[in-house]
């Protein structure tokens, strides 16, 4: 991550007389904003997580923490999939799902 940050603030980065000369360059955004754009598309490249992981359940659980985890992820989740917000709405959906599949997989079908 630094590494990218150096390589982008050596490539954006210039003169004050080539910032002064170029008043277009500041209509497009800071330098921060150019980061968060990259940040975000990596965010994005990253491979899908499986229901285990996104759940946090590991193989050495427990059925009653299993149990206890997905009553407690369901709780969180189910407040967030009627929020007026659709990021969060979709986070929610997505974590919803995995959580039925991960009751299915350790309690039987529903």
């Amino acid at each position: 991550m630094f590494k990218i940050l150096k390589s982008l603030s050596k490539s954006l980065g210039s003169s004050a007389k080539a910032t002064e000369a170029k008043p277009a360059a500041a209509k497009e955004g800071t330098l921060l904003d150019k980061v968060s754009k990259v940040s975000a598309a990596a965010a994005k490249a990253e491979p899908p997580k499986s229901p285990e992981e996104m759940c946090g359940i590991t193989p050495k659980m427990s059925k009653d923490e299993v149990k206890a985890q997905l009553k407690l992820l369901f709780r969180r989740y189910n407040r967030s999939a009627s929020s007026l917000d659709a990021k969060l709405r979709n986070e929610a959906d997505r974590m919803l799902d995995a959580i039925v599949q991960m009751r299915e997989k350790h309690f039987g079908e529903i």
